[in-house]
């Protein structure tokens, strides 16, 4: 009760100062202070304020909070296990079967792209030329040359 009762005196005094305001040709202030001040009425009008006050000297209310905390810390922390591990049990015992039986693939010896049947491509060397661009690039193409590249 003592709640509305605030609630209505914060609105009706917001209204004034938005009138006081208004009368001083400041309308687009007057018109942000007016919503404010409507705020807390209307939360009382909803019952929004009544449920916070029972809420807030019940401790039941307050005993859910907890079991509602305990709940959440419980599941982010399982989840947390579980992205660690790689997955859930199933999940898990099923990698570690297909990693047995792919230890060794049947035809491991040969290469998997199989041998190659042209030959790489050499570039055309270039004329001599001792500039700057030229001496940074020199050492990348001497790793690509080595590379076969």
């Amino acid at each position: 009760m003592i709640a509305e009762t605030v609630c209505s005196a914060v609105s009706a005094a917001g209204l004034g100062i938005a009138a006081i305001t208004a009368y001083r040709r400041r309308f687009l202030t007057a018109a942000r202070i007016a919503a404010y001040s409507l705020v807390p009425i209307g939360l009382v009008m909803t019952g929004v304020v009544e449920w916070l006050a029972d809420t807030a000297f019940s401790p039941v209310a307050w005993a859910g909070f907890a079991v509602l905390g305990v709940s959440w810390l419980l599941f982010t922390t399982t989840r947390t296990v579980e992205r660690r591990r790689g997955g859930t049990r199933k999940e898990r015992k099923e990698a570690r079967a297909a990693a047995r039986r792919d230890a060794v693939a049947p035809a491991a010896s040969e290469p998997s792209l199989g041998p190659g049947t042209r030959p790489t491509p050499r570039p055309a060397s270039r004329p001599a030329n001792t500039s700057r661009g030229e001496d940074d690039f020199s050492d990348i193409e001497a790793i690509l040359k080595k590379h076969g590249i």
